[in-house]
């Protein structure tokens, strides 16, 4: 039980800075008379998580307390981050995004790095402590808890935000990452074996694996359609005639309670059908789901069908969560045992570059093809993956429910 608090009040840590810098600070920053330009720019400051897979190689080296590697990693990350918001909340808002922008950038580049940074180690510490038939509800849980954090700063922070304002605001989420953690002091983890070769050997040996290469396309196809479609929802509803306000409760609500259930649903599923029939079922769904918005653009004049737009998020939004959960759970399947950190980063990274390289082309798919035309091609590259996983099965790198039980 205590690993099972442990790992969720980290997961909902991680999502709690990126709730309320992702969801409140452009606003924020907008008031402020910021250029928009310049809060576009802002969103690089994530960079350090897709590069994370730099340096986490060390994080299986070296130990900031003695027999203590992952706990003391999590642990002085997270506390590290918490001090980061309190210099932050020490100061006004129109100061940081005044005179101080440039050490408010800082502040925040690393900020993420040490939440960053506490994401290895945490994901490190699943690996060797969940057996291979508890992967699939642990990733369930990661999933999960990463959008309860967010929708606790992102939602009922920012919406607490003209009570609180901006320095109450930061220290109850300071309050909040100090709780987080709190159920790992009561779990003390499989203690991690050092392998003694040489680092950067060791860490390319990963690329030396059995079908490293079908390995790595599958972590760049898997994600890659629903990442194609997902970033054109808002602005699809915006064209639709769909206020902010009504998109709040739509995507902010009712589509993170169902991500929330499909997280958790598709981790129990994975264990219950296997890697192999999970990562095929969860894309195809993923595929029908994306075509579930064809026709949500209304004739001129006419109000939105609300009952399909509920539907269309609430289908997707779960197929989602389902087809990341199984994702995640086959990533430690394929971590090298004393290698958690370093694998699990790198592919991680992976994953997220590759959404960012397919969020970056939406905009051009739905501009030339129209909403429609860019949600079928969306789930046509869903359907295509589904080869990169029939290729893995194949070749006996995704076992099967009866490999598991």
């Amino acid at each position: 039980m205590n690993k099972w608090l442990a790992l969720s009040g980290l997961y909902i840590v991680q999502g709690l800075p990126h709730g309320f810098f992702g969801q409140a600070m452009p606003a924020l920053m907008r008031k402020q008379g910021m250029d928009l330009t310049i809060i576009g720019l802002l969103s690089l400051l994530a960079l350090p998580w897709a590069l994370k897979f730099i340096w986490a190689p060390w994080l299986d080296r070296i130990s900031l307390r003695k027999q203590e590697f992952r706990r003391s990693w999590i642990l002085t990350m997270n506390y590290s981050a918490v001090a980061v918001l309190v210099v932050i909340a020490s100061q006004p808002l129109d100061l940081w995004t005044g005179q101080a922008m440039a050490v408010f950038v800082g502040l925040l580049l690393m900020l993420n790095t040490l939440m960053a940074t506490q994401d290895i180690a945490t994901d490190a510490m699943a690996v060797e402590n969940l057996p291979p038939e508890q992967r699939g509800i642990g990733n369930g849980i990661q999933v999960a808890g990463y959008r309860v954090g967010m929708i606790l700063a992102g939602g009922a922070l920012v919406s607490l935000y003209p009570l609180l304002g901006w320095q109450n605001s930061l220290l109850l989420l300071a309050l909040l990452m100090l709780l987080g953690s709190l159920p790992l002091w009561w779990f003390k983890p499989q203690p991690h074996v050092v392998d003694r070769q040489p680092l950067w050997p060791l860490w390319l040996g990963f690329f030396r694996l059995k079908y490293a290469a079908f390995w790595l396309l599958f972590l760049l196809v898997y994600k890659f359609g629903d990442a194609f479609g997902t970033p054109m929802i808002r602005p699809m509803l915006s064209d639709a005639g769909v206020t902010l306000e009504q998109m709040g409760l739509i995507l902010g609500t009712v589509g993170f309670l169902a991500g929330l259930l499909g997280a958790l649903g598709g981790g129990w599923l994975v264990g219950k059908l296997g890697r192999q029939s999970a990562l095929l079922g969860f894309l195809l769904l993923e595929a029908l789901a994306l075509l579930s918005y064809l026709g949500l653009q209304p004739a001129t004049g006419q109000a939105p069908d609300w009952l399909h737009i509920y539907l269309a998020v609430i289908v997707e939004h779960i197929a989602g969560g389902m087809a990341t959960a199984a994702l995640f759970t086959v990533m430690m399947d394929r971590c090298r045992e004393h290698c958690a950190a370093a694998d699990y980063a790198l592919q991680s990274c992976l994953v997220i570059i590759a959404g960012m390289l397919a969020g970056a082309l939406s905009g051009f798919s739905a501009k030339t093809l129209g909403y429609d035309g860019h949600f079928v091609l969306s789930a046509i590259l869903c359907v295509a993956a589904m080869s990169a996983v029939w290729t893995l099965v194949q070749r006996g790198l995704l076992p099967s429910r009866k490999a598991l039980v």
